[in-house]
């Protein structure tokens, strides 16, 4: 098993915002935490990255407890991470925000290795190379943002909101970037808002309302239970 929480609680100005999380990732998967705006995905993944203090519980890699560690010894293990919003630096050109990360995490790969992997998830940023972060698209924003991610070489990748405020038309192109991603025998932790941008070759799904996985199961199963999909239609 490569990341497990377990009965993780964060307080957050008094009040509990992570209520007894267990949820697991394992190698090359892709598992989708769902839930509304403010249910909890976003404190959970700052929790998994060392920005968010615990209040009880443990956050494992590889067995090993990752939580109090600094975010950059927690990346420098093998996790990546895109948090909402996917900024990008903006005075920096395209292939620039995606080499950077080349040279702030050491891995048996060179840096020109992990730079083609990144491309090859995304090929379209290619004919973007020289153009500053300023000038791109939301979805051209997302494509950087994972793939600036990749070029850390992470064994897991955590997207938060990965299909939040695209269009329709670049949905299918993230969505395929994710199977390049698992099929480079990487990990993802995918949190979404809506159900409906799920892709179907998700292994498995947990559902959040108020800080409580409610709901852990596939796709199909969470389709077939009507107390969780009244849920997730909330969301």
């Amino acid at each position: 098993m490569s990341l497990a929480l377990e009965n993780v609680n964060v307080i957050l100005a008094g009040n509990p915002v992570l209520r007894d999380i267990s949820m697991r990732v394992n190698p090359g998967e892709l598992v989708c935490l769902v839930g509304r705006n403010g249910a909890g995905k976003s404190t959970t993944f700052r929790s998994i990255m060392g920005f968010q203090t615990l209040k009880s519980g443990a956050i494992k890699w590889k067995s090993d407890a990752i939580n109090g560690m600094q975010t950059h010894k927690i990346v420098e293990l093998g996790l990546g991470y895109t948090p909402e919003g996917s900024d990008v630096f903006g005075d920096l050109t395209v292939e620039d925000n995606i080499a950077l990360p080349t040279w702030t995490r050491k891995s048996a790969r060179s840096a020109q290795e992990r730079i083609d992997e990144a491309y090859a998830v995304f090929p379209k940023l290619k004919q973007y190379l020289h153009r500053g972060g300023q000038q791109l698209s939301g979805g051209e924003r997302k494509m950087v943002s994972i793939a600036r991610a990749l070029a850390l070489d992470p064994e897991l990748l955590l997207l938060d909101e990965a299909f939040e405020g695209l269009s329709p038309a670049i949905i299918p192109t993230i969505s395929e970037g994710l199977q390049s991603i698992l099929k480079q025998g990487r990990g993802v932790l995918l949190a979404e808002s809506n159900f409906y941008h799920l892709p179907p070759f998700a292994d498995r799904l947990y559902v959040i309302e108020r800080g409580e996985i409610v709901f852990e199961g596939t796709l199909a199963q969470a389709e077939a239970d009507a107390a969780t999909m009244k849920i997730i239609k909330g969301t």
